[in-house]
């Protein structure tokens, strides 16, 4: 069995049956498995078990895309997005981060949390909570929040709702993929979301899976990476 997001490899256009390999912005290719939705896939990234190479130099890359944003503290959603966050906070040269979570501590305060969904983890009663101690960490400063992968922006959006109720909204948002294009209906326009590397959405059809035309968020993405 082959195990993907390990190494990069040389770019193909052209998905396989159960795979789609990604264009990265110094031109190799990186190995996503396609998961099945229904009538539609996306490629898939599981950012805790990629090898470390993978993801230090995707952290590089995201370091890149947010030069213009200039943070001053990084937020980390759970739980894959923790990975990134502590690479480019360090690569930042930031001392520390926030790690947001969906364990509710005992000296957490419900309205430092919001109802929590994705496309992965789709099951109700979960919530985001931030650690009301880590609130003067983020008090006047520009936060940078930090996910694996942004698909229908759920997750996102609840991160930034978090932000929000602690006064500290984030200033944009950085994943390391921009799974096509469909969190983009209702983003709100004043935070910016950059990516390393964006996929398409995938429709079924006789001869397996294609790429959907139009469906990968090229603006987010400001390295070549298309």
């Amino acid at each position: 069995m082959t195990e993907f997001w390990q190494h990069f490899e040389p770019f193909e256009p052209a998905p396989a049956p159960d795979r789609f390999v990604a264009r990265m912005p110094d031109g190799s290719g990186l190995a996503l498995p396609l998961r099945d939705l229904g009538d539609i896939a996306v490629a898939g990234l599981i950012s805790n078990q990629a090898s470390f190479a993978v993801a230090e130099r995707i952290a590089d890359w995201m370091v890149r895309v947010v030069a213009t944003v200039q943070p001053d503290i990084v937020a980390g959603l759970p739980t894959l997005g923790h990975v990134f966050a502590a690479l480019v906070a360090r690569r930042l040269g930031h001392p520390n981060w926030v790690a947001l979570g969906t364990t509710r501590k005992l000296w957490y305060d419900e309205a430092l949390s919001v109802p929590l969904a994705s496309i992965t983890s789709p099951g109700a009663g979960r919530r985001l909570w931030l650690d009301p101690r880590l609130v003067p960490r983020l008090q006047g400063r520009r936060v940078l929040l930090v996910d694996d992968v942004i698909s229908t922006g759920a997750s996102a959006r609840a991160g930034l709702a978090v932000l929000q109720a602690a006064g500290t909204p984030a200033t944009a948002l950085c994943v390391a993929m921009a799974q096509a294009n469909r969190w983009q209906a209702g983003w709100p326009p004043e935070v910016p979301v950059l990516a390393a590397f964006a996929t398409p959405l995938f429709a079924r059809t006789p001869e397996g899976w294609r790429p959907v035309a139009g469906s990968a968020p090229v603006a987010c993405c400001p390295l070549p990476c298309a």
